[in-house]
């Protein structure tokens, strides 16, 4: 009988991960993968989950997580110089342009754009010092357990950091947010001041919205100590997949997508 009881275990384990060919994955050239079945909410593949990590723009998750979930994404806010002083990627607002805080937070998710993201923080939480406050509890009370946010942009600085793990819970957290999953799959933007009708572009820098017809978000990164980063989901036939890729050596958008046809298979090659 006991016998029995683990030959049931072992095969529901070959059934679970069978869609995903662990020797491949093993070959890519990243600091840490994170594959998650999300329907049927089973970890597939997991590589360095608790590595301290620097999580780049990948942060800004929470940044527009925290505006979108305080609500009033209709309301102004009126530009100031320190929501400027900012390093690139900027949407190239100037202090006293007027842009609407929904505007603001497409801005953020699609094209990164920090002084996007800077200009939440202050019009949300008051001051960027506050806002990263709100970040923190937040971080602390949807499970992440490793995480310490210094900024709302995702930049190298003080003692911000993350882990795979932690970042693969805010990322389960924030897809539960219908407002959030509509713009993270969005691959540009076009909006307008609201004082003097400037013209912005915001352009997605995830490359799988172009080239993979099943992906739907959700957010892409990067820094010199961070390295190429990747938050990835994708959906066919009632399977949903999210990926977490950190410090990726080789092209991001390839293997992402290899993971997400070894997923949505009924059956590796390995497995035959």
């Amino acid at each position: 009988m006991i016998k029995q009881f683990y030959i049931l275990l072992f095969g529901l384990a070959i059934s679970l991960n069978a869609s995903i060919n662990r020797d491949e994955l093993n070959k890519f050239n990243v600091s840490a993968l994170l594959v998650k079945d999300i329907t049927s909410n089973q970890m597939l593949y997991s590589r360095e989950a608790s590595k301290e990590v620097k999580p780049a723009s990948l942060t800004k998750v929470i940044t527009v997580l925290l505006a979108i979930e305080q609500g009033n994404l209709d309301r102004p806010v009126t530009i100031t110089r320190e929501m400027t002083k900012v390093e690139p990627t900027v949407a190239g607002y100037k202090p006293g342009d007027v842009i609407r805080l929904k505007d603001l937070i497409m801005a953020a998710m699609i094209k990164s754009d920090n002084d996007a993201a800077m200009a939440i923080a202050i019009a949300v939480g008051g001051s960027e010092k506050k806002f990263v406050n709100m970040m923190n509890a937040k971080a602390k009370a949807i499970g992440m357990k490793h995480t310490n946010f210094t900024n709302p942009c995702g930049f190298d600085i003080k003692k911000h950091y993350s882990t795979p793990k932690d970042l693969l819970a805010m990322t389960e957290y924030a897809i539960k947010n219908k407002q959030f999953n509509n713009i993270s799959k969005m691959n540009g933007h076009t909006y307008f001041s609201l004082n003097k009708n400037k013209k912005f572009l915001a352009y997605t820098h995830n490359r799988l919205l172009n080239s993979y017809e099943y992906a739907v978000g959700v957010k892409t990164g990067y820094t010199s100590k961070a390295g190429p980063c990747l938050i990835a989901r994708a959906k066919k036939d009632g399977k949903d997949c999210l990926i977490v890729m950190m410090n990726a050596k080789d092209n991001r958008w390839k293997m992402a997508e290899e993971i997400f046809e070894q997923v949505f298979l009924k059956k590796s090659p390995k497995n035959g």
